[in-house]
């Protein structure tokens, strides 16, 4: 089978595309014929060992897929060849089969296809679980959207909307923008052409009550400093570069939380809670409040591009590689 492997440490320039062994599943294992990978920042950041999972070389990158059980291990119950899965691998996903844990996987639901299905399970959990479990966001309360076009961005926009809250997005461009207001945004800041700590207390004097920060940098402080009486930052990432030391005392003075939004983690400690997250996300997806868009997407030899997209900023929305197609 062909994978793009990552042999040293560096930029998507370093990654190569090699024919090896067919891997088989071990107990509790389940082998997929990858169709699709779905693109997150995690990616950027793990081929230049900067993540929090260090896989030892040589290794594939992709931590997102959606794609078809040739076989399983012993044990594993749940599914069985044939079977449309989606989910997690950490890394790997960037081949044509990929062995994964039964617990990992999904079934992929009815009326959706492998690009969406590839493009799911990350942004849409994350952004979940950020406003529904760290953040217990109410309706009627104001959630700023920071990064608003990126694929968590775009996500929580939609929850937000889907859940009762007047949603503000943020972002460094108009066409940014303009993808935001599609996916439901009620106000809209361009923090490149506007000070986005002015333009916040002008608009919203007594505050935002959930901030929404998978970008980092001087943004989180500026957001800060417009924080509600108990509002609640959601560090979500840092997509910027730079990871903002926060002065201690806004949060004493705004009487707010600043909260760790680990979804990664969060599967793992708290698996009844993720499943009964995603089956109200499916929900949501049936009933047409929620649905990836995708930005691009990349045929498997042109993962140079497909990354790119996503450390240049450029993505508006879900970046997709097409691994084995159908």
């Amino acid at each position: 089978m062909r994978a793009i492997l990552c042999k040293e440490l560096g930029p998507a320039d370093k990654l190569v595309v090699e024919d090896i062994a067919s891997p088989e599943p071990g107990k509790g294992q389940v082998k997929i014929k990858v169709k699709a990978a779905g693109l997150n920042f995690p990616d950027t950041l793990i081929i230049e060992g900067k993540y929090q999972i260090k896989p030892e070389l040589p290794f594939s990158p992709g931590g997102e897929m959606a794609g078809e059980v040739i076989a399983v291990g012993e044990g594993v119950k749940r599914y069985q060849p044939g079977q449309r899965v989606m989910g997690l691998t950490g890394y790997g996903a960037f081949a044509e089969e990929i062995l994964a844990p039964e617990s990992n996987l999904i079934p992929v639901p009815d009326g959706m296809d492998d690009h969406t299905a590839a493009a799911f399970s990350m942004v849409y959990g994350t952004s979940y679980h950020a406003l529904k479990q760290r953040a217990n966001i109410q309706p009627g309360e104001t959630l700023l959207v920071l990064g608003a076009s990126g694929g968590v961005g775009l996500a929580a926009v939609e929850l937000g909307k889907a859940m009762g809250a007047t949603v503000i997005a943020a972002a460094s461009s108009a066409d940014k923008l303009a993808v935001a207001k599609e996916a439901g945004a009620d106000d809209l800041i361009n923090y490149v052409e506007e000070d986005l700590k002015d333009a916040l207390k002008q608009r919203y004097p007594k505050g935002v009550d959930v901030i929404y920060d998978p970008v980092g940098d001087k943004f989180t402080e500026a957001a800060l400093r417009n924080m509600a009486w108990n509002g609640r930052l959601l560090i979500v990432g840092f997509a910027a570069g730079d990871i903002p030391k926060i002065p201690a005392n806004l949060a004493l003075l705004k009487g707010c939380s600043i909260v760790g939004v680990f979804w990664g983690a969060f599967t793992q400690q708290e698996p009844q809670a993720n499943i009964q997250n995603i089956m109200e996300l499916f929900q949501l997806f049936g009933q047409g409040k929620i649905k990836p868009r995708i930005s691009q997407v990349f045929p498997f030899e042109e993962y140079e591009q497909a990354l790119a997209a996503l450390t240049s900023r450029t993505a508006k929305g879900k970046v997709v590689l097409e691994v084995s197609g159908n």
